[in-house]
């Protein structure tokens, strides 16, 4: 944090807090007893009317504001419990700057209007996983290559090549969350095409040196992200399964339909090797409608299972 930054936050704290001691301060911001001194005497030099009392510490003289952000209960709830949900999924430079947000946020809040955010948020509750710390690492290295518009080059485990890892090249175009799970949108030089890339199946990410210029008509948007999903599959579930089938919230479903049959699910893939766990994942519970290979797919794969689990004399 530099000192602007820090000056700021410290008219925050006093604001949110009344009276705050040096060490208090010098805790909060990681820094010595003697900078906080100093950084009081910049804002009361700056003309902030900081007041310091024996034994309290200091605080902001009365009526004493900043210019307010004017937010409805509604708007503040939202502002915080976002900025809690999502810190996680973060790296550590960016759930600080929740935490950071947050506080900034309360400290302007009218304290009848902190108390009633404060009781929804001890009353709800959002659980989002945290990013481990190869994640965070991936998405730290990511981040600066798509803000530096920088190739990169990792090794990456698709499905269909049954665990090898294969080196990619791509130009990272964005990133983005679904369901918890990290993606990569990019344009793969081995593919000549738009790709994601899930992160959990990354390894070695290296920024190479060549520079790249995103298209001028690329958005971040569902009719961008399934470009590189040419395969359309349609699959009927039974009407019994079909609360639950909304509920797993695939990432290559685009469309839902309830039919008297049951629920018509459209996905849009590469290759069917992407959604075949998921849709062996219920039995008998779906047929496949189109294509013909997907439904030969689920069958061989059903016969391959019967086989595997036909009696056998016991050898353990």
């Amino acid at each position: 944090m530099n000192r602007t930054d820090r000056l700021l936050a410290i008219i925050l704290e006093l604001q949110a807090k009344g009276h705050l001691r040096a060490e208090d301060l010098a805790a909060i911001f990681e820094t010595s007893k003697r900078t906080i001194y100093r950084d009081m005497q910049a804002l009361t030099e700056a003309g902030v009317p900081v007041v310091s009392m024996t034994g309290q510490g200091y605080s902001l003289m009365e009526g004493y504001f900043l210019p307010p952000l004017r937010f409805s209960t509604e708007e503040a709830i939202m502002l915080l419990l976002g900025s809690d949900s999502i810190a996680d999924s973060f790296d550590e430079r960016y759930r600080t700057a929740a935490a950071a947000a947050s506080r900034k946020i309360e400290a302007v809040l009218p304290e009848p209007l902190r108390a009633e955010v404060r009781e929804v948020q001890e009353s709800i509750m959002l659980i989002v996983d945290a990013a481990n710390e190869q994640e965070s690492e991936l998405l730290r290295q990511l981040r600066r290559a798509i803000l530096e518009r920088r190739r990169v080059r990792f090794h990456y485990h698709a499905r269909s090549r049954e665990g090898a890892a294969q080196t990619r090249e791509a130009d990272p175009y964005g990133l983005v969350n679904f369901s918890g799970a990290w993606y990569l949108v990019a344009h793969d030089h081995l593919r000549h095409d738009l790709r994601h890339f899930r992160l959990e199946r990354m390894e070695t990410l290296s920024l190479l040196t060549q520079h790249f210029v995103r298209p001028a008509n690329f958005r971040m948007e569902p009719r961008n992200l399934e470009r590189d999903r040419p395969l359309v599959v349609r699959v009927l579930f039974d009407r019994e399964v079909a609360r639950w089938v909304r509920e797993s919230r695939n990432f290559f479903v685009v469309q839902e339909e309830d039919t008297p049959e049951g629920l018509l699910v459209t996905l849009r893939v590469r290759e069917a090797d992407e959604i075949m766990p998921w849709l062996l994942g219920w039995g008998g519970r779906v047929r496949a409608l189109e294509p013909d290979a997907v439904r030969q797919r689920l069958m061989e794969a059903g016969q391959a299972i019967l086989k595997k689990n036909s009696p056998v004399s016991k050898r353990y």
